[in-house]
């Protein structure tokens, strides 16, 4: 991969192989030893929203993908940087991260990512390639199915209430039938109103749509995301145990926090978030009063934490 990245970026193949790379619907964009970006293809552009103006030329920290991982740790400095890591082992790279999108919210990708040498055989820069992760393809056919019934919100792009309720009393009937467990992660955007008062509604209803995608992003394609009304949001997730779902509500919570809307002014948020496992004697409501509570209980020890009855189940 690295010999043939030379030879795409030479004068006498340069125009074949970029119009090679425009065309593929990968993302495919190219550092140089200084992590400055010097080629950004189409398909870079329609993943990350981000043109080859806005980025050719700046370094790939300076606020562009700002990659973090599944727990929502940024990777943009040096230490923790997969394209640095790549250049300074010299070895490929593969990984499942998030970019931030354009559009402020959070984007799961599967990235490869391979050293590019000179003609001295020295590292000189890194390609990265990256993709849609699978989940996302299966939940644009959810978006497509529930659009035909009438249950999707139209603001965020996720399941309305109807489609939660829905949701809540299949997985309560699975677990009664045959034992199979699932939980719910209830999330409320923090201090929304100040959003609002302070930037406008238009922007208050980006950050829904914002927090809305990442939260989906963040979930496995089985799993349902719900705006359950206002500023919150219902997460149903099967197949997992307590702990799995405590986890997966963390991530959540990191991956809103290190979302953000650049209008221009950087607008982020934070989440108060309540997680808990389905019981055989819960109803609809009776489960998303419990989850409602932890979420509240997060609120008052301090919002931008995880509340959850883990521990008693």
């Amino acid at each position: 991969m690295a010999d043939a990245s030379n030879v795409a970026f030479s004068a006498a193949g340069e125009e074949f192989y970029r119009s090679l790379l425009d065309n593929l619907s990968d993302g495919v964009y190219l550092v140089d030893r200084q992590r400055r970006i010097v080629y950004w293809n189409r398909g870079a552009e329609r993943l990350t929203g981000y043109s080859a103006a806005e980025v050719v030329g700046r370094e790939c920290s300076a606020g562009v993908l700002c990659h973090v991982d599944e727990q929502g740790h940024l990777l943009c400095p040096a230490a923790t940087c997969p394209a640095e890591e790549v250049m300074r082992q010299g070895k490929m790279l593969e990984r499942r991260v998030f970019l931030h999108h354009r559009n402020g919210h959070r984007v799961p990708v599967f990235t490869r990512i391979a050293p590019l040498r000179n003609g001295a055989g020295e590292v000189s820069g890194a390609l990265e390639i990256f993709s849609d992760d699978s989940a996302a393809l299966a939940a644009a056919e959810r978006i497509k199915r529930l659009e035909e019934a009438s249950l999707l919100d139209p603001l965020t792009g996720v399941g309305n209430r109807r489609f939660a309720g829905l949701e809540l009393a299949n997985q309560l009937g699975r677990l009664q039938r045959y034992g199979w467990s699932f939980g719910v992660i209830f999330l409320d955007v923090d201090d929304f109103k100040a959003i609002n008062d302070t930037h406008g509604h238009a922007t208050g209803d980006a950050v829904l749509s914002m927090v809305a995608r990442t939260i989906a992003g963040a979930v496995r394609s089985f799993d349902a995301v719900c705006r359950w009304g206002g500023e919150e949001f219902l997460a149903v997730l099967s197949n997992l145990t307590a702990r799995d779902l405590v986890a997966r509500a963390e991530q959540i919570r990191r991956l809103v926090e290190q979302s953000a809307l650049v209008r221009p002014a950087v607008v982020g948020v934070t989440v108060s978030v309540g997680a808990t496992m389905a019981r055989e004697d819960d109803t609809p409501e009776s489960l998303v009063e419990r989850a409602d509570g932890l979420m509240y209980a997060a609120k008052r020890g301090g919002r931008n934490r995880v509340g959850s009855d883990a521990a008693n189940l």
